[in-house]
């Protein structure tokens, strides 16, 4: 049995779980299930199944190495643990941080279509949607940079406000289902085929990402024998079943044209068929806390996995430096993210964005189907886990390289440019460290 470290603040399971639930329910559905629709048609619902279903199947191989190597590293201990330091984990581990900077793109990009809504709701006009994106990145970063403690506490009461809003939002949306004549498009004629099905569950799976959070917090996580495990498949599965509700509600109660015109932020639109205007507004402002606290906590984790593989030797160890008493990696992920905002549209950030974690995902499963006797796992689920992971991420890549060239161009330049630059990396570590004990000699 692993040894946990001390620590003097412990996680309940419900604390575990609230950071696997916010980690999912970040702005990723805010700014994806339009998306979604616009993919699967009236099988979304079954889309957002297919994507649930590889993320429980994830959250098994998560809740296992979580449980056998406690590490704040979480996806990076694992993967070096089942590759060791090289150039291979290194690249993968460097795909994490670019991943994370690539769902605070998604989270700034949905912050920036949902807040011009406020504006057309009180009259004035709209500001540009790149000044929103901007602005809320640059003053996420501020914050970051003034208190980490005030993030946990945005965090905390963000989850609340988000699921106490979605949750009225579903209630008072299967009641207005009764009679509403757009609900026969959820019927199986008006579905896509099985393979858009699962690129639309594919490309918004990065809903579902936020899960892997819980692996930093599994030292901390009382009862780790039992709570582990609970807090990943719970949250996982309420996730799922969240989303899933919420696809009914918003194919059923809007005409697909409609959804395709508000795209970007057909969750408040859904909401008008109901409660009109009035949750048009109580939706948007949602979506606006959920995106900024989205970006808030990404911002955090981005710069922790740079500081991480810093001190793994899988990035030059200057990013282990501090700028205003916090890693130097918070900078360069803020400024990184500030400027791929303002050039990509959000159908490229979100197909990178599922890409990335789904090969991560894939790597991560087979860890734990490769370490399946020492983190006692039945190598069943991970082998599962690892093969609907790679299928699902050459699936999105074939389907989407028609359709989205540029986001596919994307992720494969990203991809390919974290394994040159590693190796490359890794090759000028091994001569200085040849030069330096030639010198000692």
């Amino acid at each position: 049995m692993a040894k946990f470290p001390k620590s003097n603040s412990k996680i309940s399971l419900l604390e575990a779980m609230s950071i696997g639930i916010g980690g999912m329910v970040g702005g990723g559905i805010f700014a994806v299930l339009g998306l979604a629709v616009s993919l699967a048609q009236g099988g979304t619902p079954l889309a957002f199944f297919f994507a649930g279903i590889i993320a429980g199947l994830t959250a098994y191989s998560y809740s296992k190495l979580s449980l056998a190597f406690p590490d704040r590293g979480g996806t990076v201990k694992f993967i070096n643990q089942g590759f060791g330091k090289t150039v291979f984990s290194g690249a993968i581990n460097n795909l994490l941080w670019v991943s994370y900077i690539i769902m605070l793109l998604l989270y700034a990009s949905a912050f920036g279509s949902y807040a011009p809504n406020l504006w057309s709701i009180s009259g004035i006009r709209a500001i540009d949607f790149h000044i929103y994106v901007s602005a809320i990145i640059i003053l996420a970063t501020a914050v970051n940079y003034y208190s980490v403690e005030v993030v946990s506490k945005i965090e905390a009461y963000a989850v609340v406000i988000k699921l106490i809003i979605l949750m009225g939002f579903v209630a008072v949306g299967l009641y207005g289902l009764f009679g509403n004549p757009n609900v026969e498009q959820l019927a199986i004629s008006h579905w896509e085929n099985p393979v858009l099905l699962l690129t639309g569950g594919m490309v918004i799976f990065v809903a579902y990402e936020g899960f892997e959070l819980i692996a930093n917090a599994a030292p901390d996580i009382i009862n780790p024998e039992q709570n582990i495990a609970k807090a990943y498949n719970y949250s996982v599965w309420f996730v799922m079943f969240l989303y899933v509700i919420i696809a009914i509600v918003t194919v059923g109660s809007l005409p697909f044209q409609e959804i395709a015109k508000a795209e970007d932020y057909v969750l408040a639109e859904a909401a008008k068929p109901m409660l009109g205007h009035v949750g048009f507004t109580i939706i948007t402002i949602a979506a606006l806390i959920s995106t900024f606290s989205a970006i808030n906590a990404s911002l955090y984790g981005g710069s922790r996995v740079s500081f991480e593989l810093a001190e793994d030797d899988e990035l030059p160890h200057h990013l282990t430096s501090k700028l205003w008493n916090h890693p130097i990696g918070l900078m360069i992920t803020a400024v990184l993210t500030l400027l791929i905002a303002n050039v990509l549209k959000l159908e490229s950030i979100s197909t990178a964005g599922s890409a990335g974690f789904l090969l991560i995902f894939a790597i991560v499963n087979y860890v734990a189907f490769k370490l399946a006797k020492q983190v006692k796992a039945k190598k069943v689920v991970p082998l599962l886990g690892f093969l609907m992971c790679f299928i699902a991420f050459i699936t999105l890549i074939i389907q989407q390289f028609a359709s989205n060239r540029v986001g596919v161009i994307v992720i494969g330049s990203v991809i390919f440019s974290c394994f040159v630059l590693e190796f490359i990396f890794k090759k000028h570590e091994a001569r200085r460290n040849l030069n330096n004990n030639v010198n000692k000699s």
